[in-house]
């Protein structure tokens, strides 16, 4: 090899290897200023209440402030295409949640894909949901329901938070798995359904473990199955619906998301510094608090959970033909 050919390839060798210098030294330095986090909810609700959680806990072990950001709207979509349009540095991150997953097919223009145009970073949890009829409500268990809503078709009503809610999709999954005929009814918000169903208006909800579960320890309703592929901790006496109605599992995940394209030195440090928020007993204490369970991934596990429940709901939500509001 020539003296002038060898050069050049060294320098060449030098000047690819430059970028790759350049992001470790970011890492390195990583964060340099403050960053944000953004959350497509409103203050004072459980996807907040991760955001903070987490914010806090990055900017103790980080050492700059992580703020949370509440963008609402459209169901968590106008953070995420704010978050999908922001530079890749690890500065602009966002809360997402399996609304993010659902939101791929319930909105049929959006600007961003959430597969395409984010890198997952970490997830924070993973909470299932709850199964509960009005206590007078005939059926007691998953298949005393199936078999009641199959000789009274179009009889059963079934509560949920809303077009797209988690209720709404867990209901779905379940008439998709069973072909149970019930009169969906949506309302604003969880905590009107909750209300009704305890007052007989409704005969049944697919509710969150937060905001079900001490009305079913109250005896306030009656719960047939949690949405879990198994068994959950808190509710060892209730059966997974899984037990009568195979293969169904519907759960929430959180976690943090960056745009695509962040250099994969500062999605590693964002990600070792979240999986050692979930091994903090203070952590985990307050995640159960919220009724779901820490969820320990690396990123490329995440990046794959992501990925698969994107398909997963996407299925769902065809087959049902289900559109946002």
């Amino acid at each position: 090899m020539s003296l002038g050919r060898r050069q050049f390839l060294q320098r060449a060798a030098g000047m690819a290897a430059l970028p790759l210098v350049g992001r470790a030294a970011m890492a390195e330095t990583y964060p340099a200023r403050p960053a944000r986090i953004l959350s497509g909810f409103p203050p004072g609700g459980i996807s907040d209440t991760y955001a903070r959680l987490i914010a806090q806990w990055l900017s103790q072990q980080l050492g700059e402030q992580f703020v949370v950001e509440n963008r609402p709207g459209a169901g968590g979509n106008l953070a995420a295409e704010a978050v999908a349009k922001a530079a890749p540095d690890g500065y602009t991150l966002l809360l997402t949640t399996s609304a993010d997953a659902w939101n791929a097919t319930l909105y049929r223009n959006l600007s961003f894909d959430i597969v395409r145009d984010f890198a997952p970073v970490a997830p924070i949890s993973r909470g299932a949901g709850i199964l509960v009829v009005n206590p007078a409500f005939v059926p007691k268990s998953v298949s005393e329901l199936i078999a009641y809503a199959k000789a009274h078709p179009g009889k059963v009503t079934v509560a949920s938070a809303g077009i797209g809610s988690a209720p709404h999709m867990f209901w779905e999954l379940f008439r998709s798995k069973t072909g149970v005929d019930m009169v969906h009814v949506p309302y604003r918000g969880g905590g009107p359904a909750v209300v009704d169903l305890i007052a007989g208006q409704v005969q049944v909800y697919f509710g969150s473990f937060a905001a079900t579960i001490e009305q079913v320890r109250a005896g306030k309703l009656r719960a047939l199955g949690v949405t879990n592929a198994t068994r959950a901790p808190a509710l060892p006496d209730v059966p997974a619906i899984a037990e009568s109605v195979p293969g169904y599992e519907a759960s929430i995940y959180v976690g943090i998301a960056a745009p695509r394209g962040t250099p994969a030195a500062v999605v590693g440090k964002l990600a070792g510094t979240m999986k050692a928020a979930l091994a903090d007993p203070g952590i985990a204490k307050r995640i159960a608090q919220l009724g779901d369970s820490p969820l320990s991934l690396s990123t490329a596990e995440f990046t794959k959970l992501v990925a698969d429940e994107t398909e997963k709901w996407a299925q769902v939500i065809r087959v049902a033909g289900v559109k946002a509001e």
